[in-house]
């Protein structure tokens, strides 16, 4: 069964999309060389940007007749950019729950999280004096522990070496796994999507 679907949608009049289909509750690699439109098709599917044409569809509906907030929190998506707040690993995860309106979660429910990521930080550690790679850990942390129907990650390895970026994604995998939670991940690591991936889109660059 398909959660996301696009037929014929085109961006800016420059990248056109093959149709796509997105597997329910499996893993899906979207892999390609840069300029072909990765980052923005994770853009596209969760409702940041609109594309000039074509058709994508979330759970049998078009995405245009969803509710925007509910989509992107039903549709989850992890950025490259980084963004934590000044202060410790526990008080971002805090921020990030009253963003949303929910409720502060407990300090077993941040670790269980940060573990899976590899980052097992004290909660009082702050975010500022981490490293990128140690701060990319925490921000992934923090958005699988809101457990969305879809996580999407645009390069979530990018600062990690490769030992560190296997054990990461073998565990966000089988978590995902675990939860019947539909995982989307843009890599430009080829073995990465080869390894974990059950299901690999590779994209091109459009032809004018």
């Amino acid at each position: 069964m398909d959660i996301i679907s696009l037929s014929q949608v085109v961006f800016q009049s420059m990248i056109r999309y093959p149709d796509i289909k997105i597997p329910k509750g499996k893993t899906t690699f979207i892999h390609g060389p840069s300029g072909c439109g990765k980052s923005t098709l994770l853009k596209l599917i969760n409702g940041t940007i609109s594309p000039d044409s074509g058709e994508i569809v979330f759970n049998g509906n078009n995405i245009d007749d969803i509710d925007t907030i509910k989509l992107r929190r039903d549709i989850l998506l992890v950025s490259q950019s980084v963004f934590l707040f000044s202060g410790t690993i526990e008080e971002n995860f805090k921020k990030y729950y009253e963003y949303r309106d929910q409720e502060t979660p407990s300090k077993e429910h941040m670790e269980k999280f940060l573990q899976i990521c590899r980052a097992e930080f004290p909660l009082e550690t702050r975010c500022e004096t981490m490293s990128g790679g140690e701060r990319q850990r925490v921000y992934i942390a923090i958005f699988l522990s809101f457990m969305p129907e879809v996580l999407m990650l645009d390069e979530p390895t990018s600062a990690l070496d490769n030992t560190s970026s296997d054990i990461i994604m073998s565990n966000i995998k089988n978590f995902s796994d675990d939860n019947d939670m539909t995982t989307i991940v843009v890599s430009h690591y080829l073995p990465l999507a080869q390894k974990y991936g059950d299901n690999i889109i590779a994209l091109e660059r459009s032809r004018p």
